[in-house]
């Protein structure tokens, strides 16, 4: 099986090792996720977007190329490839402000392009339907952001993304450390291996 795992962290995934002032439970869960699918024999390519010094922004260049089905940047097409065939998306980040940082949004906006993986009409140009899975880390408690907030990003990556592209094997897990001991962060981790080993 083929996992790719789209990363947003300030940090990277070098934050994943506890060190005071540059760490990120973000980049743990990422580091946690690729090895336990690793473990079980699971091919993983991880897309770590700060490391990468992805441009989110869209310019104006990028517009006409996007409206024109043509090729937005040398880096959305190399993005475009590595997920084509996967069987398995994982989008890791944090919320901020109830919302997706700005590089997931535009990974979204750059890489999900007109004569990519859109069409016309909504429908899906990669080679495969791949699974979604969306693993999230919040200062707000989970049942605050489902009743008071409604989910924001939930709803606009389910419902306003893959949903629209056919993609309806979607999970969410949003993960709510600040006020957790140590030991318990680490043990929270292991809340994604139940949704991992779902095929």
């Amino acid at each position: 099986m083929k996992t790719v795992i789209i990363f947003d962290h300030p940090y990277t995934m070098a934050a994943s090792n506890n060190i005071p002032h540059f760490r990120s439970y973000s980049a743990a869960l990422a580091k946690h996720t690729q090895e336990f699918l690793e473990a079980n024999g699971d091919s993983v390519d991880v897309i770590d977007l700060d490391a990468d010094q992805f441009d989110p922004v869209m310019h104006q260049e990028d517009l006409t190329n996007w409206r024109m089905r043509r090729s937005i940047s040398p880096q959305a097409d190399d993005y475009y490839e590595r997920i084509n065939n996967a069987d398995r998306l994982i989008f890791i980040f944090p919320v901020w402000w109830e919302l997706m940082p700005a590089m997931m949004k535009g990974f979204i906006d750059k890489v999900f392009a007109k004569g990519k993986l859109v069409s016309t009409h909504p429908k899906v140009l990669l080679a495969k339907r791949p699974q979604i899975d969306v693993f999230t880390v919040a200062g707000t408690p989970t049942p605050l952001y489902k009743l008071y907030f409604r989910q924001p990003v939930v709803n606009a990556l389910y419902r306003g993304t893959f949903k629209k592209l056919g993609m309806k094997h979607f999970k969410w897990l949003n993960f709510t450390p600040e006020r957790q001991s140590e030991a318990k962060r680490i043990a929270s981790l292991k809340r994604v291996d139940k949704v991992l080993q779902a095929k």
